[in-house]
């Protein structure tokens, strides 16, 4: 198997009118769509497969980084179950991998891929086709303040804190429409990241959206197993360019998945956090 493939990814393009970009939650149950004032854009890329040289990248150096994980919990059927399951062992999963302190989950989404299918709820969510970034500095203190109490929030934020995603197929190895990550040292920060309000029903909060760059190193682990998971740095207060502050990723179309590979099934915990 070739250690590079070429895929097209759906970039970001602002609006024309150099108004703020948004978009919300709500999907338009008509066309599945979320309502947004910008537009993506479809570029030809190189993806390298790291099966093999996974241990090269970690979330410092790069921003991700895959490991062999198993999972106690492995039917993700229930999100009661999963709470109660499969967050506990993601926690210590993350402190390992990490050295934090205290990890806070404080949501997760699972994806099926449906073709035709245009609901947007919790059990029918697509993978999502388009490169980001889950979160701006700005959107990762609300968070702290979100799922914390004041108590906690004020002295957490003094110290370093991140924001992880825990990426893992689930049912079946992902073949179909993986995901790839973009080494953060490929990354312009002050031209290829553009803050995007995110509208949910009851407040904003603020995404990435990512300018197309040829400069963008793109990686994925090929055939990623439901024993092994990706972890993704969406945010990282320490900025005095010693490590890795966050990881541009999409899911995207891999020419070489075989045919009868079954859809991607997939589920992303996000995490905050800390350290002493």
């Amino acid at each position: 198997m070739a250690d590079v493939v070429k895929a097209k990814l759906n970039y970001f393009v602002p609006p024309a009118d150099g108004s703020k970009p948004f978009n919300t939650v709500n999907v338009d149950p008509k066309t599945g769509e979320r309502e947004k004032n910008y537009t993506l854009e479809k570029y030809d890329v190189e993806v390298e497969n790291v099966r093999g040289k996974e241990d090269i990248h970690n979330l410092d150096n790069a921003g991700f980084q895959f490991l062999k994980a198993p999972a106690k919990h492995t039917s993700f059927s229930s999100d009661a179950e999963i709470e109660a399951e499969y967050y506990p062992e993601s926690i210590e999963l993350l402190k390992r991998a990490t050295g934090a302190s205290r990890v806070v989950l404080f949501d997760h989404t699972i994806r099926r891929r449906r073709p035709g299918i245009i609901d947007d709820s919790p059990g029918t969510r697509q993978p999502a086709g388009g490169v980001h970034v889950d979160q701006t500095t700005a959107s990762s203190i609300a968070r702290v303040h979100r799922h914390l109490p004041p108590s906690d929030a004020d002295s957490l934020l003094k110290r370093r804190f991140q924001i992880i995603n825990l990426w893992r197929p689930i049912n079946h190895p992902a073949l179909d429409h993986p995901l790839a990550v973009c080494d953060y040292n490929s990354v312009n920060t002050k031209t290829d990241l553009v803050p995007t309000t995110l509208k949910y029903p009851d407040r904003d909060g603020e995404t990435f959206g990512v300018r197309f760059n040829p400069n963008h190193k793109w990686k994925y682990l090929r055939g990623m197993t439901t024993d092994e998971v990706v972890l993704i740095k969406c945010f990282d207060s320490l900025q005095d360019g010693s490590v890795a502050v966050l990881t541009p990723h999409t899911a995207f179309e891999d020419p070489s998945t075989p045919s009868d590979a079954p859809l991607r099934e997939s589920i992303e915990l996000r995490a905050l956090v800390f350290y002493n």
